[in-house]
């Protein structure tokens, strides 16, 4: 058995990505970084995604290539590749987007010199599918604060969640119950990670997201564009469908009575006990709940509303005689 033990590990979970996955396989080995092993995980891709990653993995010995027995959906096989890892801080990867060749490099000076932080990431550019940049992302969390409840508030605004795609201390993330089986699942796991220490931004764009029509924020979230900067003109019809969200994240969500809103109101509660924090500091982190989310209240509602239908044709299917065939 292969013992080395890389300063880092790089996941990188994949389904159908045969379009762009070279490039983005190719912008990881291609770093001035080398010291790190790569962790492929297939979610049962049906396109050639398979093939190209098993080429790589020929060539590379850093690379080692998983694939689940059926799509498991988000959440499971993002963790997998995370408890597949060795090394001390971890980054996951997108099978579309494009790292600059000194992001790792940048990253993990910025984690050896500075023990407070556990995430570092860059600023972003979106580029389309042909790799053509559409516009900078504009929105800045400042969860670089030393207290706790300042990095919850922070981290409540509305974004994209792109810190994720950062370098992580392992410790941190393994301090944490990971992505959850919900809708905001990554906004969530950034929350809990703000708790126990500062993220850091580099003031330069090293990181490539790449913007077309087969990604989960189009088909889930047409609107995204608009949390690209702090758009003043808010809407709740702006907002993702969760729903949708929460079984892309895992996929036995698929068929099952779900309150979307309700699960994501009460993880945000949840992650406001967790961390070490004084009662002050706990009680911050309620109100930033409070005043982040004032305003989206009738997408509790409508959860409860849209549960009793369901439940009502359920009811009625159930006993209503059927026409017998003729």
């Amino acid at each position: 058995m292969n013992q080395y033990q890389p300063r880092l590990s790089i996941g990188l979970p994949v389904y159908n990505g045969e379009n762009f996955i070279r490039e983005a396989l190719d912008s990881i080995l291609n770093q001035t970084f080398q010291d790190f092993e790569l962790i492929i995980s297939d979610n049962a891709s049906t396109d050639k995604t398979e093939e190209i990653c098993r080429e790589y993995a020929a060539k590379d010995n850093r690379i080692r290539y998983y694939r689940n027995a059926k799509n498991l959906g988000g959440s499971p096989n993002f963790n997998s590749c995370f408890q597949l890892s060795r090394g001390e801080y971890f980054k996951w990867a997108a099978h579309d987007d494009i790292l600059a060749p000194n992001f790792l490099q940048k990253c993990i000076q910025i984690l050896d010199e500075n023990p407070s932080v556990v995430l570092c990431h860059s600023q972003v550019s979106i580029i389309d599918k042909n790799r053509k940049f559409i516009k900078n992302y504009e929105l800045h969390l400042n969860a670089d604060s030393p207290k706790p409840h300042q990095r919850f508030h922070a981290l409540m605004a509305k974004h994209l969640c792109y810190p994720c795609f950062g370098v992580i201390r392992s410790s941190a993330l393994k301090a944490t119950p990971l992505f959850g089986s919900y809708g905001a699942a990554d906004a969530i796991l950034l929350l809990r990670l703000g708790l126990l220490g500062k993220f850091y931004e580099i003031p330069e764009y090293l990181f490539f997201a790449r913007s077309h029509s087969q990604h989960s924020l189009k088909l889930l979230f047409p609107d995204y564009m608009s949390f690209t900067n702090n758009n003043p003109k808010f809407t709740l019809k702006m907002l993702p469908d969760f729903g949708g969200y929460a079984v892309w994240f895992d996929s036995a969500n698929k068929g099952k009575i779900m309150f979307p809103h309700w699960r994501i109101f009460w993880e945000y509660l949840r992650s406001a006990w967790m961390g070490k924090m004084n009662w002050y500091q706990r009680l911050s982190c309620h109100i930033s709940i409070v005043t982040q989310l004032k305003g989206t209240e009738p997408l509790l509602f409508k959860d409860l509303v849209n549960v009793t239908q369901i439940l009502a044709r359920r009811f009625t299917d159930k006993f209503t005689p059927k026409t017998p065939i003729q």
